[in-house]
């Protein structure tokens, strides 16, 4: 017997995007947010009006590299150093991956159905940004 996974909604990704900038702006932090679905396609995407433009790319960036590797970019930084055994992988793809904590994979059910990047505050409040918004989706 086989369950049927249900994908990350756009609804999801609006509630995603509402709790992380909720997140941020009690901590004074202007953020970009971005939700990918499964497949690596942008669901939602949000930049606050003072958030630095970079942060834009690297909220993007590090919710496909959640996606890609299936985990938190935070637990993903000490692989890519020059002693890593990943440390070539950040440049490797013709989509480049970015290792700094903010992007965080969304599981259903135990499947991988999504991702969420935040850029713009310092990378660990980032991942916490992240985390308290898949809290808010899980409730």
């Amino acid at each position: 017997m086989s369950t049927t996974l249900t994908p990350l909604t756009t609804a999801d990704a609006e509630t995603l995007v509402a709790a992380a900038r909720r997140a941020a702006q009690a901590a004074g932090v202007a953020v970009s947010v971005t939700v990918l679905d499964a497949g690596g396609h942008l669901l939602a995407f949000l930049r606050d009006d003072s958030a630095v433009l970079i942060s834009g790319e690297t909220s993007t960036r590090k919710a496909y590299t959640a996606l890609q590797l299936g985990a938190p970019t935070a637990d993903l930084v000490d692989l890519v150093k020059p002693d890593g055994p990943f440390h070539t992988l950040a440049t490797a793809l013709d989509r480049p991956l970015l290792f700094i904590a903010g992007g965080v994979p969304i599981h259903r059910d135990g499947k991988l159905v999504g991702a969420i990047g935040l850029g713009g505050g310092a990378p660990e409040q980032d991942h916490s940004f992240a985390t308290t918004a898949l809290a808010e989706l899980a409730r």
